[in-house]
């Protein structure tokens, strides 16, 4: 689907401007737009991350019988590259928080659920939303909160699971998610709408209801203030308070992308969706916006490719403080990943980091898995 594409190549562009745009900080409608990239992007990104799963183990019909376990194989190599990947580039002291490694974890973790439909996917990710951002806070809270928001790699499942910058247990509804949504009749108009209006009452919801609880639970804001600075009047949305310290239980109100809340995950799904089905509302709609697209949609079809060369750009640049980059750096990123990634379309539709991972999953068809 080209709306799927496109979205994802936003994800990516979102990814980028929370790497190597300005800082959010500087204010201004430069900084309200590099704002709303972070956290966000990402979990768009996480979002799309249900669609494959559901595309390699059947969308119509879920595979069984030795289709079945051969995509999960395929899955399982998948999400064991990735994780290598991810860690490898880790130890690389990259400034970026690279969410690979746990990208491969959140694959593992869901691959479970791949013969669900979109119901039950949807109130299983409804109720891991509501259930693991607690225990996330239960468990940071009695280790001190320490070592929180880091990156890792394949050498802390721990961090991978719980304590890092995109800890599966607060991540993976995200997934959960995508794959409920990957589950329905994109095709149909009203199935469409209904999700942009699915995704603008959750978005709502979760910022909305982050914002009220601030303001209306005695002794919230003073509270994060106290422990955040003045910027923790603004948690209900922005992660300029930065990551939570968990040491009080007022983090829980705050729905800033990366704060690991019930609050966030409902507004940054919400996000999520609307960005989703208006790009498959708008390239449907509109030939000519199709066409304009276009460059996006090939970034989007290779996005590990995109990401992957930000984050080899960003070491030989030798670029250290993300985000904090002028705006034209980020533009130059955007411009020259629509520019590669377009000519390289023209001769394959796949990325070549797409295609090599294509090739080793392939080697799922070797595995034993039963007749």
């Amino acid at each position: 689907m080209f709306g799927v594409d496109l979205a994802r190549g936003l994800a990516v562009f979102g990814m980028y401007a929370a790497h190597v745009g300005p800082s959010p900080d500087r204010g201004g409608a430069i900084g309200f737009l590099m704002e709303l990239a972070h956290g966000r992007s990402s979990a768009l990104f996480a979002l799309l991350a249900g669609f494959t799963v559901v595309l390699i183990t059947g969308r119509g019909t879920p595979k069984t019988g030795v289709a079945g376990r051969e995509a999960v194989v395929k899955v399982t190599i998948r999400a064991a590259v990735l994780v290598v990947v991810g860690s490898v580039v880790t130890v690389t002291d990259t400034p970026v928080d690279v969410i690979l490694a746990f990208y491969g974890v959140y694959f593992l973790l869901v691959l479970p659920l791949y013969r669900f439909g979109a119901k039950p996917l949807a109130w299983i990710a409804a109720g891991t939303a509501l259930v693991f951002p607690q225990v996330l806070y239960v468990v940071a809270h009695a280790t001190g909160g320490r070592g929180y928001g880091s990156q890792t790699g394949v050498d802390d499942p721990f961090s991978l699971l719980v304590s890092g910058s995109y800890p599966a247990i607060t991540w993976v509804p995200f997934v959960i998610a995508g794959m409920a949504v990957a589950r329905l009749e994109l095709t149909c108009a009203t199935v469409r709408v209904r999700l942009a209006l699915t995704g603008a009452c959750l978005a709502v919801t979760g910022y909305g209801g982050s914002w009220l609880a601030l303001r209306l639970v005695p002794g919230a804001a003073h509270a994060l203030i106290g422990v955040a600075g003045p910027s923790a009047t603004s948690a209900w949305w922005s992660d300029i308070a930065g990551y939570p310290t968990y040491d009080t239980p007022a983090w829980l109100l705050a729905a800033s992308p990366h704060s690991q809340t019930t609050l966030s995950i409902i507004g940054n799904t919400g996000a999520a969706l609307t960005v989703l089905a208006i790009c498959l509302i708008a390239v449907d709609a509109s030939p000519r916006l199709l066409a304009l697209a276009r460059p996006v949609i090939a970034v989007g079809s290779m996005s590990l490719t995109a990401y992957v060369f930000h984050l080899v750009a960003i070491g030989l640049l030798g670029i250290e403080q993300v985000p904090g980059s002028p705006l034209h750096v980020l533009l130059g990123f955007v411009g020259a990943a629509m520019v590669l990634a377009t000519a390289w379309s023209w001769f394959s539709r796949r990325g070549p980091l797409e295609w090599l991972m294509s090739r080793t999953t392939d080697l799922a068809r070797y595995v034993p898995v039963g007749r």
